[in-house]
């Protein structure tokens, strides 16, 4: 959950440098700089779940809010999360929930 809330301040303050080394290298997107709209303004996270799958895996689902061009928006995802071999937590994807 700590890595959950760590990458959404990353994405409010628009360190894809972190984002990228906590993301998993097979599923990190290339133009992952490009992606941002600094436009976008985060509203807050709320963490709905986390579910440890076994002892490398792990589900969180969220609701990170925000705001652009004056309407009001929230994204709701399921992610995964896996261990590497190194031990650290790494983001591999997410399911978008309505």
């Amino acid at each position: 959950m700590e890595l959950m809330r760590s990458r959404y301040t990353a994405y409010v303050l628009g360190n894809t440098a972190y984002l990228r080394a906590t993301w998993a290298e097979t599923t990190c997107p290339r133009d992952l700089e490009s992606s941002a709209d600094p436009a976008t303004r985060w509203l807050g996270l709320q963490i709905k779940r986390h579910t440890p799958i076994d002892a490398d895996h792990a589900e969180v689902e969220f609701v990170a809010r925000y705001k652009l061009g004056g309407r009001a928006f929230r994204l709701h995802e399921t992610s995964r999360f896996e261990r590497d071999a190194a031990g650290l937590w790494r983001y591999v994807d997410g399911d978008l929930r309505d």
